[in-house]
C-alpha cells in the first residue's frame, strides 16, 4: 500500500464518500473480467494530484500507478459520466447537510475564457474578441450555494447566448425542477424568449450599475464567478491543456469533487464543544 504523502491524496473519510460511487470492477460483474492491478484509491489519488499540481501525465510521481493506466481510467470514467455522477451525489449530500432541499429550483449561469496550450487543436479553440483571449470558454451552471450543476467547454469564439442554448437544454433534462436561471446581460435578448417558450425556464439578467467604478459584487452573479475562481485554484485548470473539450470538462469536475469532499469532511465546531471534531462522512447527509 502506497504511503500517502501529497496534500491532494484522499483522506480516509473522503475515500468513504468516493468509493461507493465508482463503477463496480469488471471482475465483480456477472460477465467477469481480469482483476485490476492497482487499487482504485491510488488511481483517484493520481488524478487528484494531476489536477491539483497541473503536471504532465508522464510526470506523475513513480509511487502512483503508471500514467497510461491512470489515463485509461480517466478516459473511460469521463466517457460514461462517472465524474458527473460523483459530483451530483456529493452536491446532494452537501445541500442536505446545509438543511436545504437536495434539488435546487434556481441556478446561476456564467462563462470564463481561458488560454490553451500549444497542443490543443485549433478546431476546438477560438478567439474571444470581447475578452481578447485566444483559447476556450468554460460555461458553468451552479445552484445558489455555488455548487456545480453543469459544466461545458466550447471554443472561445462561441457567444454565451449560443452556448447557453445547449447548456440550458441539457440542464432542463438533468434538473427538471429548476425554474429560474440568473445571468449577465450576455444572455439577454432572444435567448430569454427561447428559454421561456421551449424549456419553460425564466432567465433573469443582472446588469452592472451605470455609475459603478472598478470591481463591483453583483447580486446572484457573484455566486458563479466565485465557483469559477474556486476551480481555478487547481493548477490544471489555470490553462486548458486538454486535447478534447470533454476531458477539459472532466478536469473541472474533478476539481469540484475535491472541493466538495473536503467540505463534507472538514472539522466542524459543535455548539457545546470546546474542541472541533471531524464531521463524519456518513453523518453529512
Amino acid at each position: 500500500m502506497r504511503r500517502r504523502r501529497y496534500p491532494s491524496d484522499t483522506t480516509h473519510l473522503e475515500w468513504l464518500l468516493i468509493e461507493p460511487l465508482l463503477p463496480v470492477p469488471a471482475c465483480r460483474t456477472p460477465r467477469g473480467g481480469r482483476p485490476e492491478a492497482h487499487p482504485r484509491r491510488e488511481i483517484v489519488d493520481a488524478l487528484r494530484y494531476l489536477v491539483d499540481t497541473g503536471c504532465k501525465w508522464a510526470a506523475l510521481p513513480g509511487d502512483y500507478p503508471p500514467f497510461k493506466t491512470v489515463f485509461g481510467f480517466f478516459t473511460r470514467w469521463s466517457a460514461v459520466g462517472v465524474f458527473n455522477l460523483i459530483r451530483d451525489q456529493l452536491r446532494l449530500r452537501i445541500r442536505r447537510a446545509m438543511g436545504t432541499s437536495p434539488h435546487p429550483v434556481a441556478a446561476v449561469i456564467d462563462s470564463q475564457s481561458v488560454k490553451v496550450a500549444a497542443t490543443v487543436p485549433r478546431a476546438t479553440s477560438g478567439y474571444d474578441a470581447g475578452k481578447k483571449t485566444p483559447g476556450r470558454k468554460r460555461h458553468i451552471i451552479v445552484d445558489l450555494k455555488g455548487l456545480p450543476l453543469f459544466v461545458m467547454v466550447t471554443p472561445a469564439d462561441m457567444h454565451d447566448s449560443v452556448a447557453a442554448r445547449e447548456a440550458l437544454f441539457r440542464l432542463r433534462i438533468l434538473h427538471p425542477e429548476i425554474t429560474i436561471v440568473w445571468a449577465d446581460l450576455a444572455y439577454a435578448g432572444t435567448l430569454v424568449t427561447w428559454a421561456k417558450s421551449f424549456l419553460h425556464l425564466t432567465i433573469k439578467t443582472v446588469s452592472r450599475p451605470k455609475d459603478a467604478k472598478g470591481f463591483v459584487i453583483l447580486p446572484r452573479r457573484w455566486v458563479a464567478e466565485r465557483s469559477l475562481a474556486w476551480l481555478m485554484h487547481a493548477r490544471r485548470n489555470v490553462r486548458d491543456y486538454e486535447t478534447l473539450p470533454e476531458h477539459a470538462e472532466a478536469m473541472l469536475t474533478l476539481a469540484a469533487i475535491t472541493l466538495m469532499t473536503r467540505r463534507l469532511t472538514r472539522p466542524v465546531t459543535l455548539p457545546n464543544a470546546s474542541k472541533p471534531r471531524p464531521q463524519s462522512a456518513l453523518q453529512a447527509a
